[in-house]
């Protein structure tokens, strides 16, 4: 067993135009005044970070890490969420997502799909250079438009979509195994890889790619009404990352899983900070612990209710709680009798 690392915190929901969130070392130092040990840094935004520059120059990460570690806390990932979301786009969400895109590849979805792919190989780059062993990203979605069909679905169309989804990431991943960096999947709906059958058939079709892992986020799996516990027993050896957030599913006459088109706030499921919703993270700590997960427990902080800072400040405390210090010894160990295999054998019979 090894102690998860943390508590770190996901900067992309903090981020903005007034400090101390407008800046690096600013947005460090106020996590790091919460109790935060680490920062999971959105890779798109310029205002933290440079991602061309990281890819090209190491002496760039040196300077990021120093600026972090003056702060108090350190990098424990960076994230493409956005631009792995534009690595595969179905046509009904082309204007939607063009946003996520580079001004000068929107309204081009080849344009802006080689503009993504591109991001993701700087991403492989960056880490490396930065001394990261995880990255997280979102798979993008072919066939998500299909997930709930009427009419039915015509024979191959899943089968189709999912061949093309892992024909473009597989040179993707074959990048990030060449730096060394596991590529975690956030397991989401709105993604190709929502489940865990999604992700095995992904999985499959990339020949079992060696970095080809999973970001685990509960929230997500509670609005499914998936058994999220027992997924860590199925994937515990994909699982290379750990978002902690929390969600409630309240079920009603008027609404479902898929709440209505209702704002969050009205919504059936919907997440919350962390200690107000449903999970069972001292369920979540236990079992990563017991299989030996030693990476980061990060905070993404989405609530329709609460306020982002009350959110962080509750959140570095609620973390830290969690943390289970693995025991360097057994329990029962004050009763051992100090046995050899010569006694062992006396004590069966077999002597």
């Amino acid at each position: 067993m090894k102690t998860i690392k943390g508590p770190a915190i996901f900067l992309a929901q903090f981020a903005g135009d007034a400090a101390p969130f407008d800046s690096l070392p600013a947005i460090g130092a106020w996590a790091a005044g919460l109790g935060f040990k680490g920062v999971q840094i959105p890779s798109w935004d310029g205002r933290l970070f440079d991602l061309a520059r990281a890819a090209e120059s190491k002496g760039y990460c040196d300077e990021v890490k120093g600026v972090l570690a003056e702060a108090g806390v350190q990098i424990t990932e960076l994230s493409t969420h956005l631009q792995g979301q534009l690595v595969a786009v179905h046509p009904a969400y082309d204007e939607a997502f063009d946003g996520f895109a580079a001004p000068e590849v929107r309204g081009n979805p080849k344009a802006r799909q080689e503009w993504a792919v591109n991001q993701l190989l700087m991403a492989a780059k960056a880490s490396a250079n930065l001394g990261l062993t995880a990255h997280v990203t979102f798979s993008g979605a072919l066939a998500w438009p299909y997930v709930y069909p009427w009419p039915q679905r015509p024979a191959g169309l899943i089968e189709t979509a999912f061949d093309e989804l892992a024909r473009r990431w597989r040179p993707i991943l074959d990048a990030f195994d060449a730096a060394g960096v596991d590529l975690c999947y956030e397991i989401h709906p709105g993604e190709d890889l929502f489940d865990g059958a999604t992700f095995e058939m992904f999985l499959e079709r990339v020949g079992n790619h060696p970095r080809c892992n999973i970001l685990y986020d509960p929230s997500h799996f509670v609005l499914q009404q998936l058994d999220y516990l027992g997924y860590i027993d199925v994937y515990h050896e994909r699982i290379k990352m750990f978002h902690v957030k929390d969600a409630e599913f309240n079920p009603s006459p008027r609404q479902g899983v898929y709440s209505g088109y209702q704002p969050w706030i009205g919504r059936a499921g919907r997440f919350r900070s962390l200690g107000d919703g449903q999970v069972d993270f001292g369920g979540i700590f236990s079992k990563l612990t017991q299989y030996g997960f030693d990476g980061w427990a990060v905070l993404e902080w989405e609530c329709a209710m609460k306020h982002p800072e009350q959110g962080a400040a509750e959140g570095a405390q609620f973390i830290d709680a969690h943390i289970i210090r693995v025991t360097e010894k057994a329990f029962d160990d004050f009763a051992g009798a100090g046995t050899d295999e010569a006694a062992n054998r006396r004590m069966l019979g077999i002597g």
